[in-house]
């Protein structure tokens, strides 16, 4: 933005200094006139009673006075003036300075550079506050930032590979004309599909990103259970237990996003189970602030090095799934966008009997009366 050039806040402040220090130096020689030499006579009037004792001595008058007192007033509010300008603008150049290094670090994340940080010294005041909420802008946009770039170079590489197999499936049907086509159609079926989910995800990742969506109560209990019976037919398929248990959980939000993010957990639950005779646990409860889901499951031994890096897009555990029902690599990091467009907090923690606890926390939507119930599927 161009702006008409003006004076700065360092000569501001020196003549704001300055002024006031004139503006005392005044007052103070007013006090001295009316508290001091308006009682001073005029006139020295001399009276003597005995004709014999002598009158010798000074008697100071209001006139006189003020011949005296006038040149050195002007004198010390001359100094005064030069004193405030000097000291001003050293004063002035002393409180600002780290404002002057607030800018720089401002200009600098502005040409791109976010790995700089001001941490500027002292104690605690109103300049080390605004450094201090800068340095962590500047490091959560960092952050953000970096994961964005490995967000969009995965994406990529995702994307990519099904265009590549079905423009070499298309290569096979056109050069090798004995090629069973029901085989290639099928194929190219999957892999298309394959496509759509992962496009899909990818538009619901940057929904909730946006918080673009309508607030509304939501009970969480309920959505564990849709979650639950949609998925059913995949545990049963795969020898997966399901029990669900908790109170009604009252939360404010996206119904369509909170039933997705159900749905994400559920379903990573049953996939990322033991081979057969796993167990996966659905457990909702309302707190006076919050509204908590719990899904846990049985599986392999986790560390919690790896736990952390579950949320990050396409990741899918100890080595990467390639099933019908292994997703495209976004489902955790869709909970983690959604959990926080609702203002919540998700936990991982990996079980010491393997498998993994994942707690989605919530803010509550309103104190009710809270009903125990469970159920195992």
């Amino acid at each position: 933005m161009n702006r008409a050039s003006g004076l700065s806040v360092r000569f501001k402040l020196t003549l704001s200094y300055a002024g006031f220090l004139m503006l005392a130096g005044v007052l103070l020689l007013a006090a001295v006139w009316v508290f001091l030499l308006r009682y001073v006579p005029e006139r020295a009037t001399l009276i003597s009673h005995d004709d014999n004792t002598p009158t010798n001595g000074v008697f100071p008058v209001r006139s006189g006075l003020l011949d005296v007192f006038a040149p050195r007033a002007v004198a010390v509010l001359a100094f005064l003036l030069v004193f405030g300008l000097l000291g001003g603008w050293l004063l002035a150049g002393r409180m600002l300075a780290p404002l002057t290094q607030i800018t720089h670090a401002t200009r600098m994340a502005t040409n791109g550079s976010l790995s700089h940080r001001i941490r500027l010294p002292g104690r605690k005041d109103e300049f080390r506050e605004l450094a201090d909420a800068f340095d962590t802008m500047l490091a959560r946009l960092e952050a953000h930032v970096a994961e964005q770039q490995r967000f969009a170079a995965n994406a990529s590489h995702e994307l990519r590979t099904p265009l590549a197999i079905s423009k070499t499936l298309l290569d096979v049907a056109r050069t090798d004309p004995t090629r069973d086509p029901g085989e290639i159609i099928d194929r190219l079926h999957a892999v298309n599909t394959r496509a759509i989910d992962l496009t899909e995800a990818l538009l619901l990742l940057s929904r909730a990103d946006q918080r673009s969506f309508t607030q509304e109560p939501v009970d969480l209990s309920l959505l564990a259970e849709e979650a639950t019976e949609t998925l059913l037919p995949l545990a049963e398929k795969r020898g997966v237990t399901i029990e669900t248990c908790g109170d009604i959980t009252p939360a404010i939000g996206s119904r369509a996003l909170l039933l997705q993010l159900t749905t994400n957990l559920v379903h990573n639950a049953i996939i990322h189970n033991l081979p057969e005779q796993g167990t996966v646990w659905v457990t909702t409860s309302a707190r006076p602030d919050s509204a908590v889901l719990t899904v846990e499951n049985t599986g392999e031994k986790l560390t919690p090095q790896l736990a952390a890096t579950l949320t990050e897009p396409f990741q899918r555990g100890t080595e990467r799934t390639h099933t019908d029902h292994a997703g495209v690599g976004l489902g955790l990091a869709i909970v983690k966008s959604i959990t926080h467009a609702h203002d919540g907090s998700l936990t991982l923690t990996p079980r010491p009997a393997g498998g993994i606890r994942i707690t989605v926390e919530l803010p509550a939507a309103s104190a009710r009366e809270a009903h125990r119930r469970c159920r195992t599927t």
